[in-house]
């Protein structure tokens, strides 16, 4: 049982993070939309790179790119609350524990796609992040990728009654 409630509070733990962020995104908004219309925009890049063609100047565009980051990060941790709570509420019971934990995964999925695909493959490798000082998120996002990879990993061990 025990090792289930660490499943149940590592999935809630990462849905209380990405709550936090999603907030963070809405109440401040200007602060991290800069740090995405500097990515599109590939202003704080190598000066004449080869990769500059690809820069989005559009500042709709900017916007919805944020508004997705923002949605996304809204959909993590509200699969991650829901999937946390139906964890524990089947915790005593190891077959309906393994059966409640789609929506736990379905959020750490997600949360690994968001900052692995959007942040690492597509802001680092696309638009170049990696080469900006000013607007690089990629150990962020990195950091975030493995503790959802760790919780994925973990949480879908399969859960059995070691009480014989």
């Amino acid at each position: 049982m025990y090792t289930r409630l660490s499943k149940s509070m590592m999935v809630l733990a990462f849905a209380l993070y990405a709550s936090l962020v999603a907030f963070n995104n809405l109440t401040d908004y200007n602060s991290n939309f800069s740090i995405t219309a500097h990515v599109l925009l590939m202003d704080t890049t190598f000066p004449d790179n080869q990769g500059l063609w690809r820069a989005i100047e559009s500042p709709f565009l900017h916007h919805a790119a944020y508004a997705l980051i923002i949605v996304t990060e809204i959909l993590i941790a509200g699969l991650c609350w829901l999937g946390g709570l139906r964890l524990c509420q089947n915790i005593k019971n190891p077959s309906s524990f393994n059966q409640a934990k789609s929506l736990a995964i379905l959020g750490l999925s997600l949360g690994f796609c968001l900052w692995f695909v959007g942040f690492m493959t597509i802001g680092g490798e696309w638009f170049l992040m990696w080469q900006s000082e000013v607007a690089n998120g990629q150990q962020a996002a990195f950091r975030l990728v493995i503790i959802a990879a760790i919780t994925l990993i973990y949480l879908t061990q399969k859960d059995e009654d070691n009480h014989r």
